[in-house]
Protein backbone atom coordinates (compact mmCIF):
# COMPACT_ATOMS: atom_id res chain seq x y z
CA UNK A 1 0.00 0.00 0.00
CA UNK A 2 3.23 2.99 0.73
CA UNK A 3 4.15 2.10 -3.18
CA UNK A 4 0.39 2.95 -4.20
CA UNK A 5 0.66 6.11 -2.16
CA UNK A 6 3.95 7.34 -3.13
CA UNK A 7 2.85 6.63 -7.06
CA UNK A 8 -0.01 8.88 -6.50
CA UNK A 9 2.23 11.85 -5.03
CA UNK A 10 4.42 11.07 -8.01
CA UNK A 11 1.89 11.16 -10.53
CA UNK A 12 0.59 14.36 -8.47
CA UNK A 13 3.56 16.37 -8.45
CA UNK A 14 4.12 15.46 -12.29
CA UNK A 15 0.18 16.87 -13.26
CA UNK A 16 0.92 20.04 -10.92
CA UNK A 17 4.61 20.78 -12.55
CA UNK A 18 2.89 20.26 -16.22
CA UNK A 19 -0.25 22.68 -15.29
CA UNK A 20 2.16 24.77 -14.17
CA UNK A 21 3.91 25.11 -16.87
CA UNK A 22 0.72 25.01 -19.12
CA UNK A 23 -0.73 28.18 -17.14
CA UNK A 24 2.87 29.72 -17.71
CA UNK A 25 2.80 29.52 -21.51
CA UNK A 26 -0.98 30.77 -21.51
CA UNK A 27 0.24 33.31 -19.27
CA UNK A 28 3.25 34.54 -21.99
CA UNK A 29 5.51 33.72 -19.27
CA UNK A 30 7.54 31.28 -21.23
CA UNK A 31 8.49 32.16 -24.69
CA UNK A 32 7.64 30.20 -27.82
CA UNK A 33 9.58 30.43 -30.45
CA UNK A 34 13.46 29.57 -31.94
CA UNK A 35 16.17 31.59 -30.07
CA UNK A 36 17.41 32.80 -33.06
CA UNK A 37 14.51 35.22 -33.06
CA UNK A 38 15.75 36.61 -30.09
CA UNK A 39 16.45 40.17 -30.61
CA UNK A 40 17.58 41.14 -27.28
CA UNK A 41 20.63 39.01 -25.67
CA UNK A 42 23.15 40.31 -22.46
CA UNK A 43 26.30 39.70 -23.77
CA UNK A 44 28.63 40.22 -20.87
CA UNK A 45 28.07 41.45 -17.17
CA UNK A 46 30.37 43.11 -14.67
CA UNK A 47 30.09 43.70 -10.95
CA UNK A 48 31.57 47.17 -10.11
CA UNK A 49 30.64 46.75 -6.22
CA UNK A 50 28.20 45.02 -4.35
CA UNK A 51 25.32 46.92 -5.59
CA UNK A 52 26.69 48.23 -8.94
CA UNK A 53 26.45 46.25 -11.46
CA UNK A 54 27.70 46.89 -15.33
CA UNK A 55 25.72 45.33 -18.21
CA UNK A 56 26.20 44.77 -22.21
CA UNK A 57 22.64 44.49 -24.11
CA UNK A 58 22.56 43.87 -27.50
CA UNK A 59 19.46 44.81 -29.15
CA UNK A 60 19.64 44.24 -33.40
CA UNK A 61 23.14 45.78 -34.07
CA UNK A 62 23.95 48.09 -31.56
CA UNK A 63 24.86 47.45 -27.74
CA UNK A 64 24.25 49.58 -24.89
CA UNK A 65 26.39 49.75 -21.62
CA UNK A 66 24.12 50.17 -19.18
CA UNK A 67 24.82 50.72 -15.29
CA UNK A 68 22.58 48.83 -12.98
CA UNK A 69 22.15 50.49 -9.30
CA UNK A 70 19.47 50.93 -6.29
CA UNK A 71 19.37 54.25 -7.83
CA UNK A 72 18.48 53.26 -11.00
CA UNK A 73 19.76 52.42 -14.39
CA UNK A 74 21.75 54.57 -16.50
CA UNK A 75 22.69 54.19 -20.13
CA UNK A 76 26.50 54.74 -20.15
CA UNK A 77 27.00 53.89 -23.97
CA UNK A 78 25.53 52.96 -26.95
CA UNK A 79 27.53 51.93 -30.02
CA UNK A 80 27.75 49.64 -33.13
CA UNK A 81 27.54 45.74 -32.42
CA UNK A 82 30.99 43.87 -32.90
CA UNK A 83 31.11 41.19 -35.62
CA UNK A 84 31.65 37.73 -34.33
CA UNK A 85 34.94 36.10 -35.57
CA UNK A 86 32.59 33.33 -37.20
CA UNK A 87 31.88 35.87 -39.57
CA UNK A 88 27.97 36.80 -38.32
CA UNK A 89 26.45 38.81 -35.45
CA UNK A 90 26.44 36.91 -32.35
Amino acid sequence: MDWARALFALIATLALILGAAWGARRLGMLQAGKPGERRLKVSESLMIDPRRRLVIVRCDAREHLILCGPGGDVVVSEMAAKVDTAGGQA
